[in-house]
C-alpha cells in the first residue's frame, strides 16, 4: 500500500524510537501514580481524559516521526503537511493538557526558570512558532532542511519548543500562571490563524512544484537517508524518483498539503476555541451563583 511494501520493517517502524515513545508513556504513569502518591498526595490524581489525552499524543507523535506516516512523508507532501500539522498543532495541546498541574508546578517551579521568563511573553510565543513554522516552508528552505539530518533534527526541536510555548497560553494547564485573559486567548487564537494562512495560501495556490524533494529524484533520493539504511542513491536503481509513489500529480499532492495543514489548524483552533468559550462561561456562571454575603440590616 503506497508504496511501504518496498521498505524493511525498521525503515517503517523505527523500533528505537518506539522504545523511546514507550519509556515516556511508563514514566507519565509512574509519576501520576506511585510518585503523586509518594511526592504530592494532596494533588488530584490525573483523569481519564487526561490520560487518554497524553497517550494519543505519545502514540501520534511516534506515528509522525518514527512510524510509517514519517517514511510516508518523504514519499508525499501530503503526508508530509499530515505530519507537521499533528507534531505542532494537534500534539502539543495534548500533551499539556493531559500532564496534571501538579506535574508542571513540580517541573517549573526552580528558581533556574524564572531567568527565563521574559521567553513566555505571548507576543513572543506568537511570533516565534508562526514565524519559525512559516520559514520552514520556504521552497530553499524546506529542502535545505530536509536535505541536512543535523539542521533537520535542530530546526524540529526547536519547532516543538516553540510549538510548546505558543500553546502553553492558549491551553493554560497551570491557571495560576495564566498572562492572558479568556477574551485576549481567544482573539490569540485568532492571531495565530491569521498568522499561519499565507503559508498556506502559498503552497494551495501554487501553479508549480515548490520543493525540489518531491519531484527532483537526486534531491529526493538525499532526504531519503534520513529514513532508510545504508547508501539511499540505491532506491533509484528501482524507483524513477517520488513520482513512482504518488497518487497524484506532484502539484496536485502540494495544493492537497496545503488544504491539509490548513483544515487542521481550523479544526484544532476551533476545537480550542469552544475549550476556552466553556471554561469563561462555567467560570462566569459560577461567580454568578455564588451567594451574596452582604445582607447587611436597615
Amino acid at each position: 500500500m503506497l508504496g511501504l511494501q518496498y521498505f524493511r520493517f525498521e525503515e517503517l517502524w523505527t523500533p528505537m524510537f518506539l522504545f523511546g515513545m514507550a519509556a515516556i508513556v511508563i514514566l507519565y504513569f509512574y509519576l501520576i501514580g506511585p510518585w503523586r502518591e509518594k511526592h504530592a498526595p494532596q494533588a488530584p490524581a490525573a483523569t481519564a481524559m487526561q490520560r487518554t489525552m497524553f497517550v494519543s499524543a505519545a502514540v501520534m507523535l511516534y506515528l509522525v516521526h518514527g512510524g510509517p506516516f514519517n517514511l510516508l512523508g518523504h514519499l508525499m507532501f501530503t503526508f508530509h503537511m499530515i505530519n507537521m500539522s499533528v507534531s505542532y498543532l494537534v500534539v502539543p495541546p495534548l500533551v499539556l493538557l493531559g500532564i496534571p498541574s501538579f506535574l508542571w508546578v513540580k517541573m517549573f517551579s526552580a528558581p533556574f526558570w524564572r531567568k527565563l521568563s521574559f521567553m513566555m511573553h505571548p507576543i513572543m510565543c506568537l511570533v516565534l512558532f508562526n514565524v519559525l513554522f512559516s520559514v520552514y516552508h520556504v521552497p530553499v528552505v524546506h529542502d535545505y532542511v530536509m536535505t541536512h539530518f543535523a539542521v533537520h533534527r535542530l530546526y524540529y526541536l526547536i519547532l516543538l519548543i516553540t510549538s510548546f510555548m505558543m500553546w502553553w497560553q492558549i491551553t493554560v494547564p497551570v491557571p495560576e500562571w495564566a498572562r492572558l485573559t479568556d477574551l485576549k486567548r481567544m482573539a490569540y487564537v485568532f492571531a495565530n490563524g491569521m498568522l499561519l494562512t499565507p503559508a498556506c495560501a502559498l503552497i494551495i495556490f501554487a501553479k508549480t512544484s515548490m520543493y525540489a524533494i518531491y519531484s527532483d529524484p537526486n534531491v529526493w533520493v538525499t532526504a531519503m537517508g534520513y529514513c532508510v539504511s545504508g547508501d539511499p542513491t540505491r532506491l533509484l536503481d528501482s524507483f524513477s524518483g517520488p513520482q513512482f509513489f504518488n497518487l497524484m500529480d506532484v502539484v496536485e499532492d502540494q495544493q492537497l498539503g496545503g488544504i491539509v495543514m490548513k483544515f487542521v489548524q481550523e479544526i484544532m483552533y476551533g476545537v480550542i476555541l469552544v475549550y476556552i468559550f466553556k471554561q469563561w462561561f462555567k467560570r462566569e456562571h459560577t461567580e454568578d451563583d455564588m451567594p451574596n454575603t452582604n445582607t447587611g440590616t436597615a
